[in-house]
């Protein structure tokens, strides 16, 4: 997520706007993803997930980001499992230089959302 947390500074530099709906967490690497941050960020209402890492061979900690893909394969699997759309979480790559793709990933990634519609089990 370093190259994330670059990715949305540049956005703000560049002045490009990005969903307002959209609330960045930022961790070290994807690496550190765990399952259960994406599961209790449902649980508590957001009506999707997105991860944003590095892109595959530039993760800074070697394989961290492949890992965390791994594990979103998995969570969206546990999400339609739970009768909801799997088109909830979703992972991108960015790097640090494309602050342009890393306002268009989030903008996408909340059209998508709103025609999905609200989480069905927002606490």
């Amino acid at each position: 997520m370093q190259c994330m947390y670059a990715a949305s500074d540049l956005a703000g530099t560049m002045k490009l706007q990005y969903d307002v709906s959209a609330r960045i967490i930022r961790m070290p690497c994807t690496a550190r993803l765990d399952i259960n941050f994406i599961l209790k960020a449902l649980q508590e209402g957001a009506d999707g997930v997105l991860i944003v890492g590095c892109h595959p061979g530039g993760c800074a900690f070697k394989t961290g980001n492949l890992g965390a893909e791994r594990r979103v394969r998995f969570a969206r699997k546990l999400v339609g499992q739970m009768g909801m759309n799997e088109d909830r979480v979703k992972m991108v790559f960015v790097s640090a230089a494309e602050g342009n793709k890393f306002a268009a990933d989030i903008n996408k990634f909340a059209e998508e959302i709103r025609k999905i519609g609200s989480n069905p089990i927002r606490l």
